[in-house]
Parts: structure tokens; sequence; C-alpha cells
């Protein structure tokens, strides 16, 4: 989709101009650089679905809370073009890298409004939200960063990264904008730091922070604060969704059955045997093993109604092959929540696992609550500790 030279993007989906051939060889090898990696595959964190063992996991060490936004998860890469020129590129989950065509996008440095950061690589996810005259807006929420000015900050505590992110790049940029407020309008999305509570502050998450979102939500995300950033799944960022909206990603295999011609269509001249594409086909769900031998694993078959099969068949869309989340209905079949073409591949086997433990094993918003008592006072006595050693 194109977007305006000036002023919002007009789809968080495809926020850009999408690079290809060398240039995309190019970015993916330059940002491996920067983050000091060979591989040059998608290098933001991937958490794991919440399961009951976690709850002790949250009073064993410090974890901070946020909300999952129900956007598209994206990494900022802030660099210079060939002219020297600030440039903002968003990175999505299938490794793609969009352009920013808009070039009013600007994060001044400390002491100098018109310099910008470069080697700077920032985790978020870009939302709409909803504004009380009924228009949408897009912004970009901040959770985390891997790399500021070419200073790799991974290593660093969660709260040691955000801090200096606020400090060197947030801060900043705000106060540019607090003096300049009418080029608010000539951005392409707005950027905020995700509010994180500590780990225990359950009761604000669920009576404060998530019925005054603007946007979508499907979740909390637990953050370990004492890990490093880990590309690839990290055990100890847990996602946890409200029993019904665990998921999970599938590739749809649909299969038409082969059927006899009927006397009405003989006399019409069908005499062979013929694919029919109105009935519901065969709906199975495959699962990624992973790029070497079989890719795919039979899962199990997703359950599809008539009404929903005509539904799909109006949409006049390819069908098979396409990535599409479900959930478990009330007997165990799994269900079309929506289709992902943000996504490249289905659900790893690992992941399904994860999830169905998830599932099985579910942790509900009543054992949250149940639970942030614990949390507190292990909290509370970590901390003790600490100062009791400080003071030593």
């Amino acid at each position: 989709m194109e977007q305006p030279p000036d002023g919002p993007i007009q789809s968080i989906a495809e926020p850009g101009v999408k690079a290809s051939g060398p240039l995309l060889y190019s970015m993916r090898k330059e940002v491996a650089e920067l983050l000091g990696r060979h591989q040059t595959g998608f290098p933001g964190a991937q958490p794991v679905s919440f399961a009951r063992q976690h709850l002790d996991e949250l009073q064993k060490q410090d974890y901070y809370v946020c909300e999952k936004s129900d956007g598209i998860r994206y990494l900022l890469y802030s660099t210079s073009d060939e002219e020297a020129r600030e440039a903002h590129y968003l990175v999505d989950r299938k490794n793609d890298y969009w352009f920013i065509t808009n070039r009013n996008l600007h994060f001044p440095l400390e002491n100098n409004t018109q310099a910008f950061h470069r080697d700077t690589l920032v985790d978020g996810e870009l939302v709409w939200d909803s504004l009380p005259n009924g228009k949408k807006e897009p912004r970009f929420l901040v959770f985390d960063c891997l790399v500021m000015d070419g200073n790799k900050l991974m290593d660093r505590t969660l709260d040691k990264r955000l801090a200096y992110f606020k400090e060197r790049l947030y801060t900043p940029y705000k106060k540019l904008f607090k003096e300049y407020p009418d080029e608010l309008r000539f951005q392409p999305f707005f950027v905020e730091m995700k509010p994180f509570q500590l780990a225990y502050g359950i009761e604000m998450m669920f009576k404060q922070v998530l019925p005054s979102l603007k946007h979508g939500n499907d979740g909390l995300i637990f953050t370990c604060r004492n890990t490093a950033y880990k590309h690839g799944t990290d055990p100890h960022i847990l996602k946890w969704k409200p029993p019904e909206e665990n998921t999970i990603d599938f590739r749809l295999k649909l299969t038409f059955p082969l059927v006899e011609p009927d006397e009405w269509e003989r006399k019409e001249g069908i005499t062979e045997p013929f694919i029919d594409y109105d009935s519901v086909p065969k709906s199975e769900l495959l699962i990624f093993l992973g790029d070497s031998g079989d890719k795919y694993e039979l899962f199990d078959d997703l359950y599809l109604t008539e009404e929903e099969w005509e539904i799909l068949k109006s949409l006049n869309d390819p069908l098979n092959e396409r990535i599409i989340e479900c959930n478990q209905d009330d007997q165990g079949r799994w269900r079309l929540l929506r289709f992902r073409d943000d996504k490249h591949e289905a659900n790893h086997k690992s992941t399904v696992v994860s999830v169905l433990e998830s599932i099985n094993d579910r942790v509900s918003e009543k054992d949250l609550y149940r639970a942030a008592g614990p949390i507190r006072d292990s909290w509370k006595a970590r901390q003790a500790r600490s100062t009791q050693v400080r003071d030593r």
C-alpha cells in the first residue's frame, strides 16, 4: 500500500515500501552486524506461553508486566541513507524491511535537535489507537531497546535498557514535539513507551490499565528484569492470554473431494468425475517442524460449518496454504479465528506444545490475582536481602 509523503501511515500491516533483492539482503546483513550476529534471520525475542509453572517463576525472579497489544510486532531500525539523511525501517516477523517513506519521522539527539540517531534498533508494536472523535491514530509502542547509536544494550538488564532508551531517544523526541506541536500532524506514527508495572501489580493491570487502553488487547506479557535480551524464543518472556484466547497459528491444507456426476449433470454432458469446490473440503491443520527435512506435520482437522465455508468462498481469496489463527471451542474442536497474513510461517512444533500446555494447564485471571500477594512478598524479600548486602 502506498503511504502518503506527509502525515499518518494508512496501514500498519504495510507501513512503507518493502525492500527486496540486494537491498533486503544488505539490510539484513547490516542489522546482523550491528547486533554482532552471524545469522541474518529476524532478531527479535519471542515469548513462551504462560503455564501454571510460571506462577512459581514469578516468585523466584523480578518480573515486569505490561499489556499485550493487539497490533503488529516490529523492530524499528534507525539509520542513515546513502545521502547521509535520517532513514527508518520497520522490520516485521517475516524479516521483511519496510522503508518509512514519510521523512518527517525524526529522533533528535539530546543536545542537538538537528542531529539524529543511527545504528539504533528498538523493539515494539504498531497499533491503531481509537480517538474519541471516531478516528484512528497509528502508534508505535516501544517495550525494549537492543542497540542505541551502535552501543549494544542486549546484555544489560531490562530496566537499564529501557532507562537508556528513555534518556537518549524518547525524552528528546517528546521535548521536540512539545516545542513544535504543529509538526505532530506530519508524523507517520507516534512513538510511546509501553508502561510496565511490577509483576505483582495484577489488580492495577486488570482494573486500571486494560480498561483505559485506546487499542485492542489480548493478554499480558511478563518480562524478567534480570536477564539479557535473547534473540529467538526467550523462556523469560511469558505471554499470558485468557484461556479462551489461547490460539495456534497453523498452515491450512484444503483437499477437495472428487465426485461422480449425478443424473442431471450427465444430461448436461458431464460424464467424468470432477472436483467439487462447493462442498466443505477436508481441512487439515499443519504445524511447522523447521526448514530441514519434512517441513510440516499434520496436527488436526479444522472444523468448518457449511455457513463458514460459504463465507470463506465469498471472499474470493486464495485459501489453501494460508496461515490461520485458531482456537479450541468448548467441544475441543479447532475453529478459524482469522487469517494471519502477517505471519510467514505456522507455529513451530515447540510453540504448539507450549500453547497446548497453557490450554491444558489453564491459568485464569483469578489465579493471577491469587498469586499477586506471594509474588509481592518474594519481591520485597529479595529487595531487603540486596539492601542488607549493600549496607554491609
